[in-house]
C-alpha cells in the first residue's frame, strides 16, 4: 500500500495522551475498545486525557498497566467513529521490510516516519524487540509502528539517546497476548505482577500484595490522585479561577494548554530560570501582502502592557513572560487575564484586516 495513504488512515486512529507527568501517544483497537499506549506514558496516573482528530479532548480512565512490556490500556470513549485496523503478524517480519513509526504528541503536529527494520532479536532484559531506523521522538512513545500493508506489527516504546535515528518498538506478538488474557477479565482494572508476570485483575480481595506470589503490587484504584505543589499549584488556582478545566489543561509537568476564543494558548514553567512563558498562538501569516501586518504587530508592541507579539514561522505569536518571584494567584489571575482577552481579541483584527489566516490543523 502507498506510504501516503497508510498515513491518512492512520490519522484518525493516533491519539494523543498528556498527565500532569508526561505526553505521549496511543492507538485506538475498535475490536477491544481500548486505547494502547505506553505504560511510562500514563505511570502513577489513575486518568489521562485524551485528544485526536477522530475524537473531543477529554479525560478517560486507565484500565491496565504492564511495566514488564511497557503497555498501557485506556478506556476509549464509546460510539467512536474510528475506523478499526488490524494487527498484523510478527512472524511475517523480516530484516529488511520498510515500517512507518507513527506519533502524534501533544504541542506538535500529527507525525510519521519512515523507516527499515534493521534487527527482530534486539534483545532487553527477557523482550525481542523490533529495532529500526524509522525516526522516534520521545513524545511519540506509545505509537503505533506499521507495516506495507497498514497493519500494526509494534509499539514504539524507546529510543537510544544519540542513536542516530535507532529505534525500538514491542513486537505485537506481545501485544496480541495481552490483550487476548485482558480481555477475559471482565473489562476489570488490571496489572502485570512484576514478580510472577501473571496478569491481576482488582478485585475487593487485593490488599496490596499478589494473590499468586505475595509479590507488593499496586492497583490502579490504589494510586493516588495528582496534587500540584508550589507554582504549579499558583498556575492551576489561576487557571481554576478563571474557568478552566485544569485536569484538560495540563499537559506534562510544568506545561498547561487552553482555549481562549479562537486561540490557543500554551504556559510553561521553566523551574532553572524561574520564568514563566505563556505563548497563544493565534492565527498564521496570510501568503500575500504581508508588510502592513508586520508593521501593525510592530506598532502594537508599544502599545501592549507586558504582552509582546512574534512570529513564529508562520504562526502569528502573542506573548506574557513572568518570573516566578513575582507571581501569586491574585497578581496571576490579573496578567492572564488581560492576555486571554488580547489573544481573544487579536487574532479578529489579523484575520479581518490583515487577511491572516484561521488556525486549522493543516496550517
Amino acid at each position: 500500500m502507498d506510504s501516503r495513504k497508510i498515513i491518512e488512515i492512520y490519522r484518525q486512529l493516533v491519539i494523543q495522551i498528556a498527565t500532569p507527568f508526561s505526553t505521549g501517544t496511543g492507538f485506538y483497537l475498535k475490536d477491544y475498545g481500548l486505547i494502547v499506549t505506553n505504560e511510562h506514558v500514563v505511570r502513577d496516573n489513575k486518568r489521562v486525557v485524551i485528544d485526536g482528530h477522530g475524537l473531543d479532548k477529554q479525560l478517560v480512565s486507565v484500565c491496565y498497566v504492564d511495566p514488564e512490556y511497557d503497555l498501557a490500556f485506556l478506556r476509549a470513549p464509546e460510539n467512536l467513529e474510528i475506523p478499526n485496523i488490524e494487527l498484523g503478524d510478527y512472524n511475517a517480519i523480516a530484516e529488511g521490510d520498510r515500517v512507518i513509526a507513527i506519533g502524534h504528541p501533544f504541542g506538535f503536529e500529527y507525525t510519521a516516519t519512515q523507516g527499515i527494520v534493521s534487527n527482530l532479536l534486539h534483545k532487553q532484559g527477557n523482550i525481542n524487540y523490533i529495532q529500526h531506523d524509522a525516526a522516534l521522538n520521545p513524545g511519540n512513545s506509545g505509537g503505533p509502528l506499521v507495516d506495507h500493508e497498514a497493519k500494526i506489527i509494534g509499539v514504539n516504546t524507546f529510543i537510544i539517546k544519540n542513536g542516530n535515528n535507532v529505534g525500538f518498538s514491542l513486537p505485537i506478538h506481545y501485544l496480541k497476548d495481552t490483550l487476548e488474557i485482558y480481555s477475559g477479565g471482565n473489562k476489570n482494572d488490571a496489572v502485570r505482577c512484576n514478580s510472577c508476570h501473571d496478569l491481576i485483575f482488582d478485585t475487593k480481595e487485593i490488599k496490596g500484595y499478589c494473590p499468586k506470589c505475595g509479590a507488593k503490587i499496586t492497583m490502579i484504584s490504589q494510586l493516588e490522585d495528582y496534587e500540584p505543589m508550589g507554582i504549579n499549584k499558583t498556575i492551576e488556582d489561576m487557571l481554576d479561577s478563571l474557568g478552566f478545566d485544569i485536569d484538560l489543561s495540563r499537559r506534562g509537568p510544568y506545561n498547561w494548554e487552553v482555549i481562549q476564543g479562537s486561540a490557543k494558548i500554551n504556559i510553561s514553567y521553566h523551574e532553572k530560570s524561574g520564568l514563566i512563558v505563556s505563548d497563544a498562538y493565534l492565527c498564521s501569516l496570510p501568503k500575500e501582502n504581508i508588510n502592513p501586518l508586520y508593521e501593525y504587530l510592530l506598532q502594537r508592541n508599544y502599545d501592549l502592557d507586558g504582552l509582546t507579539f512574534s512570529v513564529k514561522g508562520n504562526d502569528i505569536i502573542i506573548s506574557l513572560l513572568i518570573y516566578d518571584q513575582y507571581l501569586n494567584v491574585k497578581t496571576a489571575q490579573k496578567l492572564f487575564e488581560h492576555m486571554f482577552e488580547a489573544a481573544d481579541e487579536f487574532d479578529n483584527i489579523l484575520v479581518e484586516e490583515f487577511g491572516a489566516l484561521w488556525k486549522t490543523d493543516d496550517n
